[in-house]
Formats: C-alpha cells, sequence, structure tokens
C-alpha cells in the first residue's frame, strides 16, 4: 500500500494505482472526460490535470501512478488555471446547439464548463464540422461536430464489447470518430457507447428528440429477457416508457446493460398491445369485458375436467413471467387436479433430478476464472453480459475453451475474445466429445470415465487446460440445456467437473429460469411434458406469456398440435396466438406490474411497476388469481404480489439469494449414454432478438444486423390483422 495526500487528507492505496484512483477513494472529484473507472487510461482529454508536489507542470490525475509521499492539490491555482485552459481549447470548436442538443442536462461537457468554462471565448475562428453518420437504427451519430475525442466509444468496443467498430482517423482539427469503411454498429451492448459518451456525439436514436431529462421520471426495475437480470433504471413521462439505462450494480450487470434489455421498451407502446379482452365468436375476434371473459374461461375448464377429467387440462408458462406469476399458473392447474404445468417449451430431454438448475458460481466470479469450458452456447448472443465478463477473464489469461456447432460458433471472431481451444462438432457429437474429454483427462488423472470415448488431440489439449488454473467453471448454454441428450451431456460435464475442480452450471435462458423452477412450474410425477401438451395431449391449455410458434422446439408445428385442445386461453400483453387461441386475456408486461425474477446464480430481485396497466390489461398474477376464485379453488386469498412471493419462500427469511440447499445441478440417476438419437431434431437456438415477445415486436431492434437475419422474424408483420373486430 502507498501513502498520499490529496488536498491535505491522507490516502491510503494499493501501489500501481493512479492520482484519479486515489482521488475517487478520498471523495475528491477531478474533473475528466476520458477516464472511465471500466476503460483503460488514454490519458487524452487532459482535463483531469492536477498540481503534484515537485512535478515541473500540472499531471494527468488519470495517468500519473501514486508514489509513497506523493502530495496532490486539485483546487490550487495551477491545477484550476490548467484546467480552465483545457476546457477553454475543448470549447473552440464545440457547436453552440445546447438547447437542441439531446445530451442536455446531462451533459458531462455541459457540467464542467459551468465550473471551468469561460463566459467568452477569445477565438472567432469558423467552427469546424464533422459530417454525420449513419451507423444502424440504435446508436445515433447525426451530431458528430460536438466529439470532443475523448475515445471511450473506441476504448469500449475494444475492452469490453470485444470488437473494435470505431475507430479515429485523420489529424489534429480533422480528427473524427467513425466506423472507417462506412459500416453499421452491429455489437450487441452498443448502446452502451451512448452513456459513456461524455457529450451529445452519440445518442438513443429510438428515444431522439422524444424527452427531456428533467421531463423523465427514473424508477427501478430488472430486466425480463436473459438470465443476467440486469438492474435498470426506466425512465418514464406521461404513463409512458420513454427510455431505459442501466442501474450500476457491480454483482450483477456492472454499468453495462444488453441492447435487447435498452431498447426492447419499444414493444411496451407498440400497436399490437392487447388493451382488452377478447373471445373468438364465429371465427372473429370480439372485444369483452373482463367478467364475461373470465367466466366464460371458468365454464370452459369446468366442462373440460367434467367431459375428459382433469389430467386434459394444462399450462405451458413463460420463463420470462414473474416468480408470483408462474406460482399461481402452478396452483390453479394443480387445484384443478391436474399436474400439467411445464416452463421447458425449448426443451427436448425432460429428464431431472432434484435441485434448481443455476450458474453454479455467482456471476461476479466469471470475471475472475483462470479457465472456462462453455459447451453449447452462442455465448454472445445468448448471454451478452456474461460473455463480457468471461471477456474480461480472457484479457486478464483465462484460457476458454468452446465445444459448439457451427450455428453457436462461426468462426472464432463470433466470440469476440481469444479462445485457448475449439471444437466445432454437429451437436449430435457433443457427447462424443465430452466423452472424449472425460477419457483424456481420466488417463491423466488415472480415473475411469463414465462413457468410452478417444483421448485424441483435441480432447487431450482440452484436458490439459482445464486440469490447470485454480478458479474454474464448465458452463453448459441454452443449446445444450434443450439438447435431446441434456442429460448426458450434464452428467459428463459433472464428473469431469469433479475431476478438475471445476463448478458446473448452466447459463440458464431467460430472466426467470430459475425462478421457475422455484415457483413449481415443472410437471409432477404423472403430469405431461411441454412437448406432449404441445402434441395434442391436452383438451384445455394455458398459455401464459409465451407463442409456441416462436418459443418452442415445435416451431412451426405447434399450431397444429394445439388443435387437438378444445380451448387455448392466452394470457399474454400482445395480440398472440390469435390462430388457434379461443380467449385472449390482456396481461401486464413487466414495466405495469410487480414481481419477482430469480437469475442464474439465484438471486432474487423484486421490482415495481413503472407505469399503469396500458388499457384494461391487469397484472397477471390478480387475473389468475380472481380465475381461481371463480373456480372455487382455495388458497389464493393474495392481496399482493409480496404475499404470493411469501407463499412461494414458505415462511423462509428474506434474503438477497435463494436457499442454497434448494440449487443443485446434479444429472439424474443412471443417465443412459445411448440414449437420444443422434437422428433426432437438436431445437433451434432462438436468435438474440427473438427470445421472448418483446424483443420481438421491438421495431429498432428487429431493424439490427442480427433482428435481420432472424429464422423468425415478425417485425412489420401484423398477427391477425383483419381479424379483430
Amino acid at each position: 500500500m502507498v501513502e498520499l495526500e490529496i488536498d491535505g487528507k491522507k490516502v491510503e492505496i494499493t501501489e500501481g494505482s493512479m492520482v484519479m484512483h486515489a482521488a475517487d477513494k478520498a471523495g475528491t472529484y477531478i474533473p475528466h472526460f476520458c477516464y472511465h473507472k471500466k476503460l483503460s487510461i488514454a490519458a487524452n482529454c487532459r482535463m483531469c490535470l492536477v498540481d503534484i508536489e515537485k512535478a515541473p507542470k500540472p499531471m494527468p490525475a488519470c495517468a500519473t501512478p501514486v508514489t509513497q509521499g506523493m502530495i496532490v492539490r486539485t483546487k490550487s491555482e495551477k491545477a484550476i488555471k490548467a484546467q480552465q485552459s483545457v476546457m477553454e481549447f475543448l470549447l473552440i470548436n464545440h457547436p453552440l446547439d445546447c438547447p437542441i442538443c439531446d445530451q442536455g442536462g446531462e451533459c458531462q461537457l455541459q457540467d464542467i464548463a459551468v465550473g471551468y468554462g469561460g463566459s467568452a471565448s477569445r477565438y472567432e475562428e469558423e467552427k469546424r464540422v464533422v459530417f454525420h453518420k449513419d451507423v444502424g437504427p440504435l446508436v445515433s451519430m447525426e451530431e458528430m461536430t460536438r466529439c470532443i475525442h475523448c475515445t471511450r466509444c473506441v476504448r469500449f468496443g475494444q475492452e469490453v464489447a470485444g470488437v473494435m467498430e470505431l475507430g479515429m482517423i485523420h489529424r489534429g482539427e480533422h480528427s473524427e470518430i467513425t466506423t472507417v469503411l462506412g459500416e453499421t454498429i452491429d455489437s450487441e451492448l452498443s448502446g452502451n457507447m451512448i452513456d459513456i459518451c461524455p457529450v451529445g456525439a452519440l445518442t438513443s436514436k429510438p428515444f431522439r428528440y422524444s424527452a427531456r431529462t428533467w421531463e423523465l421520471s427514473r424508477r427501478k426495475s430488472v430486466s425480463p429477457h436473459d438470465s443476467t437480470g440486469a438492474n435498470l433504471i426506466v425512465q418514464v413521462k406521461n404513463n409512458k416508457v420513454m427510455r431505459v439505462v442501466p442501474l450500476e450494480n457491480e454483482d450483477v450487470n456492472e454499468c453495462w446493460i444488453a441492447d435487447r434489455d435498452r431498447f426492447s421498451y419499444e414493444a411496451l407502446n407498440s400497436d399490437e398491445r392487447l388493451t382488452q379482452p377478447m373471445l373468438k365468436q364465429g371465427g372473429q375476434w370480439q372485444a369483452v369485458d373482463w367478467q364475461t371473459a373470465l367466466e366464460y374461461v371458468a365454464n370452459g375448464l369446468r366442462q373440460i375436467k367434467t367431459d375428459h377429467g382433469a389430467s386434459a387440462i394444462g399450462a405451458l408458462v413463460s420463463p420470462h413471467s414473474t416468480v408470483e406469476e408462474l406460482a399461481l399458473a402452478g396452483a390453479l392447474v394443480r387445484g384443478l387436479g391436474s399436474e400439467n404445468i411445464d416452463y421447458r417449451l425449448r426443451n427436448a430431454d425432460f429428464a431431472r433430478a432434484g435441485g434448481i438448475h443455476w450458474l453454479g458460481t455467482s456471476i461476479a466470479s466469471l470475471s475472475q476464472l483462470q479457465r472456462v469450458l462453455v459447451v453449447g452456447s452462442n455465448l454472445r448472443k445468448d448471454h451478452p453480459l456474461f460473455a463480457q465478463r468471461i471477456r474480461q477473464a480472457a484479457r486478464r489469461g483465462a484460457k476458454v475453451s468452446v465445444i459448439a456447432s457451427t450455428t453457436e460458433l462461426a468462426s472464432r471472431d463470433a466470440w469476440a475474445m481469444t479462445l485457448a481451444g475449439m471444437q466445432t462438432v454437429a451437436a449430435d457429437q457433443w457427447v462424443q466429445s465430452l466423452a472424449d474429454l472425460a477419457t483424456a483427462i481420466g488417463a491423466e488423472k488415472g480415473a475411469t470415465s463414465p462413457v468410452a470415448g478417444e483421448a485424441n488431440d483435441a480432447a487431450k489439449a482440452l484436458a490439459s487446460s482445464l486440469l490447470g488454473g485454480e478458479r474454474k467453471a464448465i458452463l453448459l448454454g441454452n443449446a445444450a440445456a434443450h439438447h435431446a441428450q441434456a442429460s448426458q451431456l450434464l452428467a459428463l460435464a459433472q464428473w469431469i467437473g469433479e475431476q478438475t475442480g471445476a463448478s458446473v452450471g448452466y447459463l440458464t435462458e431467460a430472466a426467470n429460469t430459475v425462478g421457475a423452477q422455484w415457483a413449481g412450474a415443472l410437471p409432477g410425477v404423472n403430469g405431461l411434458n411441454a412437448a406432449q401438451m404441445l402434441s395434442g395431449g391436452v383438451k384445455a391449455l394455458l398459455l401464459l406469456n409465451n407463442e409456441p410458434e416462436f418459443d418452442s422446439a415445435a416451431g412451426a408445428a405447434a399450431p397444429a398440435g394445439l388443435e387437438h385442445a378444445q380451448m387455448v386461453v392466452t394470457l399474454s400483453p400482445f395480440k398472440a396466438n390469435l390462430a388457434f387461441s379461443d380467449v385472449l386475456l390482456p396481461i401486464a408486461p413487466f414495466s405495469e406490474t410487480p414481481g419477482t425474477f430469480v437469475n442464474a446464480e439465484g438471486r432474487v430481485q423484486g421490482f415495481h411497476a413503472v407505469v399503469k396497466p396500458l388499457g384494461e390489461a391487469r397484472p397477471a398474477w390478480k387475473v389468475l388469481r380472481v380465475l381461481a376464485n371463480l373456480l372455487g379453488l382455495q388458497g389464493f386469498d393474495f392481496e399482493s404480489s409480496q404475499d404470493v412471493l411469501s407463499h412461494v419462500r414458505k415462511g423462509e427469511a428474506t434474503g438477497t439469494h435463494m436457499p442454497t440447499a434448494l440449487l443443485g445441478n446434479a444429472a439424474p440417476a443412471g443417465v443412459d449414454f445411448a440414449a437420444g438419437s443422434a437422428k433426432e431434431a437438436i431445437p433451434a437456438v432462438a436468435s438474440i432478438y427473438q427470445l421472448d415477445g418483446l424483443v420481438r415486436r421491438a421495431t429498432s431492434l428487429q431493424l439490427t444486423a442480427d433482428g435481420r437475419g432472424s429464422r423468425h422474424a415478425v417485425f412489420g408483420v401484423k398477427p391477425g390483422a383483419g381479424v379483430i373486430a
């Protein structure tokens, strides 16, 4: 540790730290533009010049290492004059367009200019002009004349996103930030460039000219998409979500969010929102009141139970729904006497042991891993923020190895990180690849692999990597979880983890995959799984917040399977499943309902509604509660979503994490490694912008390179247009 003095205050900090780090620790603010705590040091804005005793001139705080006994003055005349001089130079060419700038009111340059800028400029020369660039539907580069060349966006691309999409060309006053070849910005984390831009050069294209920052109310929430559980600030004006930005949480998403977390809010205000209950009568959709719709559903369920028995009723629920919604859906189905409920719509293998499948380690620990094996995941697209953490580990020297098909692994560039090992094999060969790896590890450790394999060169290289280092993880991706041989993959991963000391876990698909298991959204012993229900195994089906055509392994075949049902009830925020539904019940999306998500590491995160429900939409937990009451079911007297959560917790003390005793990635006992034919279809992995109904209806996301390439893109399609009367 090194002790120094900053403005008369003693500070102790790790050797090798910079003066800026010491100032942060001491609570002393030093003005800056190019410095960002998550990016490398560039020292090119010079705004952080400070007075260091015995130094002949002011020194940049961000790039000056601390030394024992150093004396730093940030408010001396020497420091202030240096900072004012830098500000004068920065403002020479800056346009005077604050009144129309989207960054106005939250502009770092604007704020610092008040304290360090002059009231008049000595320069009367013509200001420079930089032409705008069109870099895609998310990030606006319309006013690049405002750019002060801090290069935060360039360094973000290189270091955090892993893709250098922006760079600086030319020199002097001709310098400009650009994509060089006129390409678009396609990173799945690109929106973070908007947040870190200290001026109004990079702004949000969907939000542009929509509202002023001081008109917006700010409310905390949690992302409803992937299993990171990114913390959000949802900004609202006139009961309408206008913008979404990250809420910093070092343990979860740091200060970043993925583009689908940031821009999916567009769907909340889309024309496809379902705003009133509807019944299909004579092939035409008719709007009805809630009482009529719920009584129709209750009477239909009673009739089907009478005619076909309780086992003819089932529910397919989305892992993007809240714990409360999933728990009540399960309680309703079981209250009717059925065990048919499942959230695993994309799975092909439904065998499971006790314990809730989870990440197997903390999210924060991903940044500190030394050895990583990822199986069956398009990591960047499935889990952008997990990929970002593993990328940081790779930059620190971690060896990352991958087993995936060409679908997940188009090239090394697709991972945007250095890979120590890469096996590109067809999905039906993943079990064999892990068997080969287990055999190679067994040969090194003197252990017997649970299944015979070949210790080939590729397997030996992977084994050598996993046997080294200390902090290790084997991560099974979405494609591994959905695989027809998921049980075999898990069993082999567990054996390899035991031999190498690596944690084993699932990246988990959705915002509440872990919570869905906790809430009991799984079939009982005699219950039907999702595949069986989708293939016509039930007469009455409740669809909670999902669209089987896009959200299940059945895909386009799902509607045909549902033709066997006498009644299909869709609970959705959108006009979804029109072709095969009999009832549409409008439920509130995450922004309009309180609830709880449990992320991949088992962190329990509650959130409140940020706006009132649109039209006649109601929180799904309330809809399910009222439906249960109409059916005369007991145990549904909940007054709030918190009451439902307390019921799920079963009286356990409130905490930020699920009880660890419930978590476990054990493979089913007696796994048959010969089961699961290579001829079986491997369920397709959902595209990054097809993961759920919200992102599918976010216009700007569907216009991106990833959105345009989606196999099931629905942008521009209005399902059932002209059908609803």
